[in-house]
């Protein structure tokens, strides 16, 4: 139908996409735990402030890091009324702690969509399969599996984000740039081992989280670290 113009691009892609989400779970579109805006349970309100100005989000998990467990979600315009010196002093974090919802990386998306919808919550913090929290998805992760990717004025472009030329020619990427992604841009084709991302496989080729000045060759591709820690 597309092929003979009885359907345009844009709704046949938003066709495909509708048919291929029920096919995808939530470890698939999740912001992974290294990479979640996380409130601690104590923080004051100027930390809690400074959290939100950088992220640019509405919506932040709280965790109580001395028993490593999130405690619920921190919605900032619950926030705005401490804003003046009359009810700076009344601010007390645990008391605007909403409860969290928790979902297991395996739920399909077209399930959770429904559940995001009848239930009206926009965050789930995602468990794996022995309990611990492996990320968080948004209901915004879940639409643009169907009609492509949302951008607001905190967004940035994507590839800037994750895929960046220098100026001597070399290119510089994110660890959590997909392997899928990767070989797109690069016409590579590097096997997933496992793994999701390009840090995953270096780190499965090298055996160790490697350190900065490291470097290794796969499939034909040099990869040198540029920056790393003893986790990531």
């Amino acid at each position: 139908a597309e092929q003979d113009g009885i359907v345009e691009r844009d709704s046949y892609d938003m066709i495909q996409r509708i048919l291929y989400v029920s096919d995808m779970r939530v470890r698939d579109v999740m912001i992974p735990r290294s990479s979640m805006q996380i409130i601690d349970h104590d923080a004051g309100l100027d930390e809690c402030l400074d959290v939100m100005v950088d992220s640019g989000h509405s919506r932040f998990p709280v965790l109580d890091r001395e028993q490593d467990q999130f405690v619920g979600i921190l919605l900032a315009k619950d926030l705005l009324r401490f804003f003046d010196d009359d009810n700076k002093q009344r601010f007390q974090l645990c008391d605007l702690i909403r409860p969290a919802v928790f979902v297991p990386e395996s739920k399909r998306l077209n399930v959770l969509l429904s559940e995001f919808r009848t239930d009206r919550h926009h965050m789930a913090l995602v468990a794996d399969e022995f309990g611990a929290v492996a990320g968080v998805v948004t209901i915004e992760d879940v639409l643009e599996q169907i009609v492509g990717d949302i951008e607001d004025e905190h967004d940035v472009d994507e590839e800037d984000d994750f895929i960046r030329t220098m100026t001597n020619g070399e290119t510089m990427v994110k660890a959590l740039l997909p392997i899928d992604e990767f070989n797109a841009h690069f016409h590579t084709g590097l096997r997933h081992a496992g793994s999701d991302t390009i840090g995953g496989l270096i780190s499965q080729t090298f055996g160790h989280i490697p350190q900065p000045g490291e470097a290794v060759d796969i499939d034909r591709v040099h990869f040198e670290i540029i920056h790393a820690d003893s986790r990531r």
